[in-house]
């Protein structure tokens, strides 16, 4: 390496702009990666807490390792012009699987109309495989911006977090480390413009992430039409002669934080695309179309303007790495990303969704709620409330009914719907097919950066800094709608109007968590500061008769558990008419469908899931509140194992048992099954229990129902079978330790 270094420094006037040799002397300086070895190696980290710290070392003389010992990003330095930076491993260091076959640039951007990539090599022959000799005749691409240095730190908070409630998790921000390579341009075109590209990593978990910021030093204006974060020339996980849809995709999960308009990951996921590779013309398939490029880059825009001393940021993307094709082991992966990096997600209060806001009604659910263990009132949608209503007197009637809750421990908040909504022509989001308001995602939509939709996120901030309040239901968050209106404020025209809209957002939402105040909304915006989300239903089936939704509540939770923690989604609990039904609907009166009202209770608590008992009040008897009371300390008493993540067991098909199994090896409760019984009769089964996740290796001591312990050895795939009597239409619970 020294060798090397003095070499370049005679090649110095050639290389000023690059500053290579100083980069390579702060390189040279890395810890040896050949003297890396991972003190947790060989362990599970899905079952052992890994203790291996996130480490930025030197692989020889040309490669930069950023790893944590479960997963590796190397880059190559190529030289000797310029310092050209490229990714040649992605590396899944439990199994040894490399996720790159060809190198590309690391980011592609078009300035003022301009494209133009950010490091890569050139080069390659073949895009099928990649050799390591290859790497030592390939090229930095001159026509791109070239690495200039490096910077090492911690990883930060997405966010501040002001905690204030339960969660389940509670270590924040993750540990970790921040990479960052900046980049700059020979061309004069681009003089003073900085590109720095962004990695973190962190500890104990197979997740990294990235992003961009853009800043211009030397130039009065810099418009950045769009920006590409990721390009990533992926290993093919399937192939095909004739067809390409619908072929497997790489194994790993990719996410980003620009994700809207739907209640899951996959879905909601707007910017990032799996595209063919137009350098892999070796591929099986005919027509080159395999899936196996990743490109991560937002739809639209962003169309932002940067003045002198302005500094952009993209949004984030985060990379996991699956070691297997386990539907169970996969979904437990994605649920620890979220546990790791936004875990707020994990807070889970207990609520009513009362629907009226006469001071007397609010104020007896209140008492109702403190008396049976209920943590927070929300005032639901059809109640009356209305946040942007931010008159003095409306603010002091809810500022009293919120300290009269503090002072009984309980929390209050509030619906507020802000899309799927029409304000008038000057204000709506403006069709770019037409040119008049219509044809949004939801009809119509009032657009973010119109003077109605700046107005309506100061007047929620107004009105629940004011009042004190703990919570907002947001419906209808930003779902990615586009305006073509040049007259808004807050965007100058199409091209930037999804972004702009999106980050007000985003910023509003961040202001909710600096100031303690939860945040549901039906929107996958839990990287931004969302904690729940519905957990999958259909609302019209609330309208069925009550017998039939008990069992599609339970296939709702089974169904919504196998990418969210039971604290990220919700359910629902008619007690009232909700999409109509009538009286065969509901649950009140109370009392009068105890059976059915213990049903609901006993599986959304039993599953951890909360859900949105929707009605006036939590009981209408002394026989129902204790009904409530009963369940709800049954919960707090096993809430840490209740939160913890679902293995599933058996859907619910009405035709026999069902049931989940509750995992966690940090707790001493390691597991709780709670199983279901949907028949007219008891039954009698025999019930294989999983209990790897749980970490126990030898022997398990199970309690069914509060029963005698009793210890049962694990066979070789870390199974017990227990013999269990499921009452008709009923359930039992057992706590594995």
């Amino acid at each position: 390496m020294k060798q090397l270094i003095l070499i370049l420094l005679a090649l110095a006037p050639l290389l000023a702009s690059a500053q290579s040799p100083q980069f390579l002397e702060k390189a040279a300086q890395l810890p040896d990666y050949q003297f890396f070895t991972p003190v947790d190696e060989g362990k599970d980290w899905l079952v052992h807490r890994i203790e291996t710290p996130t480490t930025v070392l030197r692989d020889g003389e040309k490669s930069i390792v950023l790893t944590n010992g479960l997963l590796l990003r190397r880059w190559r330095i190529a030289l000797p012009m310029a310092i050209g930076m490229a990714t040649t491993h992605l590396t899944l260091l439990t199994n040894g699987d490399n996720y790159v076959r060809g190198v590309k640039p690391e980011a592609q951007l078009v300035l003022d109309g301009d494209t133009v990539t950010v490091g890569g090599l050139l080069g390659q022959p073949e895009y099928g495989y990649l050799l390591p000799e290859w790497l030592d005749t390939m090229r930095a691409d001159p026509a791109a911006f070239h690495c200039t240095g490096f910077e090492i730190g911690e990883v930060g908070p997405l966010l501040e977090w002001k905690q204030n409630r339960w969660s389940g998790e509670r270590n924040y921000p993750p540990k970790g480390k921040r990479l960052t390579f900046f980049y700059q341009h020979e061309n004069e075109k681009w003089r003073g413009v900085t590109v720095s590209v962004h990695y973190e990593m962190y500890d104990g978990i197979p997740l990294l992430c990235k992003w961009l910021s853009v800043k211009t030093e030397a130039r009065k204006e810099l418009i950045i039409n769009h920006f590409t974060s990721e390009i990533l020339a992926v290993r093919e996980e399937e192939s095909s002669v004739d067809h390409a849809d619908g072929l497997m995709l790489p194994n790993m999960l990719v996410q980003t934080d620009y994700a809207f308009h739907d209640m899951s990951s996959r879905f909601s996921n707007q910017a990032v695309r799996w595209l063919p590779d137009p350098d892999h013309s070796s591929q099986v398939n005919y027509l080159r179309q395999t899936p196996d490029l990743l490109d991560v880059s937002p739809p639209l825009g962003p169309g932002i303007t940067l003045s002198t001393g302005d500094e952009f940021e993209t949004f984030r993307t985060w990379e996991l790495y699956f070691d297997s094709h386990d539907r169970e082991r996969n979904g437990l992966a994605e649920r620890r990303l979220y546990r790791t990096i936004a875990p707020w997600a994990t807070e889970n209060p207990i609520f009513l969704h009362l629907t009226s806001t006469d001071p007397l009604v609010v104020r007896t659910a209140i008492d109702q709620c403190a008396e049976v263990g209920f943590e927070m009132v929300i005032l639901s949608f059809g109640s009356g409330f209305d946040m942007e209503d931010v008159s003095d007197a409306n603010i002091l009637k809810f500022k009293e009914l919120a300290d009269y809750a503090h002072s009984k421990g309980i929390q209050l908040g509030g619906y507020s719907l802000f899309s799927s909504r029409r304000i008038d022509d000057e204000n709506d989001c403006i069709n770019p097919a037409t040119g008049q308001p219509g044809g949004a995602i939801f009809g119509n939509a009032p657009c973010l950066c119109s003077i109605w939709g700046i107005r309506y996120l100061n007047n929620l901030k107004k009105f629940l800094y004011s009042t004190g309040f703990d919570l907002l239901e947001h419906d209808g968050p930003y779902p990615g709608d586009v305006c073509a209106s040049t007259t808004h404020p807050g965007h100058v025209g199409l091209p930037d109007s999804q972004w702009q809209q999106w980050d007000s957002t985003v910023e509003f939402y961040k202001w909710l968590r600096e100031n303690g105040i939860y945040l549901n909304a039906p929107d996958w915006y839990f990287l931004n500061g969302s904690s729940k989300t519905g957990i999958g239903y259909r609302e019209v089936n609330w309208s069925l008769p009550r017998e039939r939704q008990i069992i599609l509540g339970r296939q709702n939770i089974y169904d919504g558990t196998w990418t969210k923690t039971p604290s990220m989604g919700w359910t629902f609990t008619p007690l009232t008419e909700y999409h109509g039904g009538g009286a065969a609907a509901t649950l009140e009166p109370l009392s009068g469908h105890l059976h059915e009202y213990r049903s609901h209770l006993w599986q959304n608590f039993g599953s951890g899931v909360q859900s949105c008992y929707r009605g006036p009040r939590l009981f209408d008897s002394e026989e129902t509140k204790m009904a409530v009371k009963a369940v709800v300390d049954w919960y707090k008493a096993h809430r840490q194992i209740l939160n913890s993540d679902i293995v599933h067991l058996r859907r619910p098909d009405g035709q026999d048992w069902d049931g989940i199994l509750h995992v966690n090896p940090n707790l001493e409760e390691k597991g709780l099954a709670m199983l279901y019984n949907p028949l007219k009769k008891s039954i009698l089964r025999k019930i294989k229990l999983p209990l790897y996740y749980t970490g126990l290796t030898d022997t398990a001591t199970i309690r069914v129902n509060a029963g005698d312990a009793k210890t049962y050895p694990l066979n070789r795939f870390f199974e017990v079978e227990i013999e269990v009597e499921i009452p008709a239409q009923g359930w039992v619970w057992a706590v594995v330790e």
